[in-house]
């Protein structure tokens, strides 16, 4: 079975081009374009990862991140934050508060892909 990638920004060219790759690589894709959707559609399909976006409506992706880390049926949910929000004080927020990855934008699709496969992969070795 196809490893899940929900791609979670309020910029929809961002979503677009992702998915595109994802799906290109194999991976299964769902997109969100608000906090208050991505766990929504987390709750849904329980995703492998999530590629999450910091600044969006209703939710921040700090939110989000924090929510899915409290939910013990998620802690399987990988979670990339993909954000403009570059200082450290930002970065070691999102690690602090469950994020696997950290990484910021403007980004290379190739980079992003090569990071999710390696991040999945470690779970097929630990599964």
């Amino acid at each position: 079975m196809a490893k899940s990638v929900l791609i979670v920004d309020d910029e929809s060219y961002i979503v677009t081009s992702l998915s595109f790759v994802m799906k290109n690589a194999g991976f299964e894709t769902g997109s969100a374009g608000d906090g208050e959707e991505a766990l929504e559609k987390v709750a849904a399909m329980v995703p492998d990862l999530v590629i999450l976006d910091v600044m969006m409506p209703k939710k921040d992706g700090f939110e989000v991140c924090k929510e899915i880390r409290a939910n013990p049926e998620w802690k399987s949910v990988r979670i990339m934050m993909l954000t403009a929000k570059g200082r450290d004080s930002e970065r070691e927020k999102g690690l602090a508060l469950g994020a696997d990855e950290y990484l910021t934008k403007p980004f290379s699709t190739r980079d992003i892909l090569a990071r999710v496969q390696e991040m999945l992969a470690v779970d097929r070795v630990a599964s």
